[in-house]
C-alpha cells in the first residue's frame, strides 16, 4: 500500500492501481454511474450557474454525492466557514481576480460549483479515498491556501492577479502546494498565463511534461494527451471541432508543467483543453466517453502525483 505525506505533516492512504481496476473502463463506469437527485446537501443548482449559456442542455438537475459522503455543504462561494479539518483531500479552486479588461468578471467560477461536485462523485466511487464531498473554493490571499496542498484554477486567459494574489500563490507553491491549470485556449490566452504565472514563480520555465513522467501512468496510463472539448463542441462528435482558438495559432492540446529545483513538478498546465467540461457534463450521452474518461484518468493522476512528491 503507497503512503502519501501532505507538506503539513498529514497522510493518506491511496490504494495502489492494482486493486482498484485500474482501466480505462473503470472510470467511464463511474462517469456513467452519476446519478441525479433533487437534494439539498450540495449547494445551489448547477443550473443557475448556466441558464442563460445556449451550449447547456436545459433542465439538468444536480449531481447528487453517496449518501456515506454527506455533509452539510454551506452555499457556494469562497467566504464559507472554515471546513472540517479531518477529510485528507480537498478539491479546493482557487478564487483569481480576472484582468480589468475582461468581459467574464468571475473566470475562476467557470463550470461551479456542478464540475467539482460531479468530479468528487466520480473520484470516490473510482478511488475510494477519505475526500471532503463539499466543493471548496478559496483566495489565493487567504491565509488557509496552505491547508490544501492541491489547488485547481481555470480560464487563466483572463486572469489579473493583484500582488497579494501574486505573493499568496507564490507563497503556497514554494512550501509545496501543486497548481493544476485548465480551460484556456490560444496563444492570446497563454501568453496572459505565462506573464501572470512568471510573476509568481520569477526566473521559472515552462517546459513540456514527457509521456513518461509519473503524472501519465502513477495510477491509470495514459499513452497520448487528447484535446477535451466544451460540451457543446464535444456533441458534434467530430475532433476536428473540439478546439476553441478562434483567433488564429496552433490548437494542439498540451500539458506542460513548472519543475522546482528537485525536479518536481510544481504546476500542471492543460492548455487547448476544457477538463471541467468533461466533469462537468460526463453524464451527458452527447458528451464523448473517450474524451471524459481522459479527462478523469489525467485529473486523478495529476492529484496523486501531487499529494505523493
Amino acid at each position: 500500500m503507497l503512503r502519501f505525506l501532505s507538506i503539513w505533516g498529514g497522510s493518506f492512504t491511496l490504494i495502489p492501481a492494482r486493486t482498484i481496476a485500474v482501466t480505462a473502463t473503470a472510470v467511464v463506469l463511474a462517469a456513467g454511474a452519476l446519478a441525479y437527485t433533487a437534494t439539498g446537501d450540495v449547494g445551489a443548482t448547477s443550473t443557475s450557474m448556466h441558464s442563460s449559456d445556449p451550449r447547456i442542455p436545459a433542465a439538468t438537475p444536480e449531481v447528487s454525492l453517496p449518501a456515506v459522503l454527506r455533509q452539510d455543504c454551506t452555499p457556494y462561494g469562497v467566504n464559507r466557514p472554515e471546513p472540517n479539518p479531518h477529510r485528507n483531500f480537498y478539491f479546493t479552486r482557487g478564487a483569481y481576480s480576472s484582468s480589468p479588461w475582461s468581459w467574464r468578471g468571475r473566470s475562476w467560477s467557470t463550470d461551479y460549483p456542478k464540475a467539482d461536485q460531479q468530479f468528487l462523485y466520480v473520484m470516490a466511487r473510482t478511488l475510494g479515498w477519505d475526500i471532503h464531498a463539499c466543493e471548496n473554493p478559496i483566495r489565493l490571499d487567504d491565509p488557509h491556501l496552505r491547508r490544501f496542498p492541491f489547488l485547481y484554477m481555470l480560464e487563466v486567459g483572463n486572469m489579473g492577479l493583484t500582488e497579494a494574489e501574486v505573493l499568496g500563490l507564490r507563497d503556497y507553491l514554494l512550501a509545496g502546494g501543486f497548481l493544476f491549470i485548465d480551460d484556456f485556449w490560444g496563444p492570446n490566452e497563454w501568453a496572459n498565463f505565462e506573464r501572470e504565472i512568471l510573476q509568481v514563480l520569477p526566473g521559472r520555465k515552462i517546459d513540456e511534461i514527457p509521456m513518461d513522467h509519473l503524472i501519465f501512468r502513477i495510477i491509470y496510463p495514459i499513452e497520448e494527451v487528447l484535446q477535451v472539448p466544451n460540451v457543446g463542441n464535444g456533441a458534434t462528435g467530430n475532433p476536428q471541432y473540439y478546439g476553441e482558438c478562434y483567433y488564429g495559432g496552433a490548437c494542439t492540446a498540451t500539458v506542460r508543467g513548472i519543475f522546482d529545483d528537485d525536479g518536481r513538478l510544481m504546476v500542471v498546465i492543460a492548455h487547448n483543453s476544457d477538463l471541467g467540461d468533461a466533469w462537468e457534463w460526463a453524464e451527458q450521452p452527447s458528451y464523448p466517453y473517450d474524451r471524459s474518461n481522459f479527462a478523469f484518468s489525467l485529473a486523478f493522476n495529476i492529484i496523486a502525483y501531487a499529494m505523493a512528491y
